[in-house]
């Protein structure tokens, strides 16, 4: 082993690389990992998400319930090893509908979830008392499943701050959130530990030679260098295709834009001890006369006066004495190929947000006139048509890939790394491996159902 060696060399220090280099290192006793990044470690987008996991994911097929089952195992593993470092929780997600005439639909879509192996769904209808609130802090002994609840009074019941319209509360319980910054910390510096290291600097080329990987080149801050390594693994994130192509490999990605609205409730409208809470029905607006008479005269805002989608969700930010709420829509989602830095958003998005959000929580309608200083940021969502990673071996000897994570990097990086380490190290792979191959797209029936729709891509 020396300076300009590797075992194996990760492009790419975000969470997937991180997590890879942690596997493989910590894991799986590889000797020499190499990452590199000409960044920090987890400072490009890993840490630009709502930071949540969770284990309910449609299909179709179990594959995506069964891989985030497992990084959950994993991530709780961690959480018990470190002290909770890294401030697991297991609030849960909420989804809510105002719509009664979609609670049926409401209600089957999460039977179909369930049956997947999500978890057991249980109805609650005013009733019974069995619903069982989420600890705000613990996730041990916390029920998994979903629990469904039925009726406005039993909604507002548990969650006060919710508009009484609401029909539906689905309470997604396997679910919650953590430091994502922490999280990656604690597996780099266990990796560390055991060998792993970083070059700062940009990988700008892979060498291969009989048709197998050779080298790495990466332009580092002392100049050039070359890195002699048998393994490269492509975790570039939002520049997945452009190092793919270093390869001769097209990666059918792309990268969205996703922001992130952190903001502070000074009123103390949302229980600090809340889930994650998402709106599940569109949205129109509550514009003023003069506001929406202003939009419309603007093509760049005309939009904003139509109904726009669901999805709207929030989450209190922070421990003991904090007051932040984070708050994320994709009402619009630019495609950026190749990504774009600086980031740009749009200067009415947080006044959009706390609008859409206002319908779940009408309270939020305070601060229309009053909100505090937003701190916007956010980052890229590189992911596949179908909305599921790519994990395995590419079609080079030697060269692998761990990306396409969408938003559900912090939550899935821990099972892909460990996918994609049993493909580097000849172990037992399992069952969902093929399900995120590169591979797949050479089926002809799996090109087929992509054309038709058949996969619901589960993002928020």
């Amino acid at each position: 082993m020396t300076d300009k060696t590797a075992e194996v060399v990760i492009c790419g220090a975000g969470i997937a690389g991180v997590a890879a280099a942690y596997e493989l290192a910590v894991k799986r006793g590889v000797g020499d990992v190499v990452l590199v990044d000409d960044r920090p470690p987890l400072t490009l987008t890993s840490d630009k998400s709502s930071e949540c996991y969770r284990n309910w994911w449609p299909g179709p097929g179990s594959a995506m319930v069964d891989l985030m089952d497992r990084s959950v195992d994993l991530l709780e593993a961690l959480a018990d090893e470190s002290d909770n470092y890294f401030h697991l929780n297991r609030r849960g997600y909420v989804y809510l509908t105002a719509v009664p005439d979609t609670v049926t639909a409401f209600q089957q879509s999460a039977e179909a979830v369930a049956a997947l192996g999500g978890g057991d769904l249980r109805l609650h209808d005013g009733r019974a008392a069995a619903y069982q609130p989420a600890h705000p802090h613990d996730y041990h002994d916390q029920p998994g499943g979903a629990d469904l609840l039925l009726g406005s009074d039993l909604i507002r019941a548990h969650f006060p701050f919710v508009a009484p319209e609401a029909a539906a509360a689905l309470h997604v319980r396997r679910a919650g959130w953590l430091s994502a910054q922490q999280l990656g910390m604690y597996l780099w510096q266990r990796a560390r530990e055991k060998g792993a290291r970083l070059v700062a600097g940009r990988v700008t080329g892979v060498d291969v030679a009989n048709g197998r990987v050779h080298s790495v080149q990466v332009a580092a801050d002392g100049g050039a260098m070359s890195l002699a390594t048998p393994r490269f693994v492509n975790a570039a994130g939002p520049f997945l295709a452009q190092v793919g192509q270093m390869l001769g490999v097209d990666l059918p990605v792309y990268n969205e834009l996703h922001g992130k609205i952190a903001f502070e409730d000074t009123l103390g409208v949302i229980d600090r001890d809340a889930p994650m809470m998402i709106w599940n029905d569109p949205v129109r607006l509550p514009w003023s006369a003069e506001e929406t008479e202003f939009l419309a005269e603007q093509a760049s805002t005309r939009h904003l006066l139509a109904t726009l989608p669901p999805g709207a969700h929030l989450r209190p930010e922070g421990g003991p004495g904090s007051q932040t709420l984070l708050m994320l829509w994709p009402y619009h989602t630019a495609v950026h190929n190749p990504p774009q830095w600086p980031l740009h958003f749009d200067a009415e998005y947080p006044d959009v947000a706390l609008r859409g959000l206002s319908r779940l929580a009408p309270g939020l309608a305070a601060y229309f006139e009053r909100m505090s200083k937003p701190l916007v940021d956010g980052g890229y969502y590189t992911r596949t048509a179908e909305n599921r990673p790519l994990v395995g071996p590419l079609p080079v000897e030697g060269a692998y890939v761990l990306g396409a994570l969408s938003g559900f990097g912090i939550m899935a990086a821990p099972a892909a790394a460990e996918l994609l380490a049993a493909h580097i190290t000849g172990a037992a792979l399992p069952d969902y491996a093929a399900a995120f191959s590169l591979s797949r797209y050479d089926d002809p029936d799996y090109q087929r159902r992509l054309a038709v729709g058949d996969f619901d891509d589960g993002q928020l």
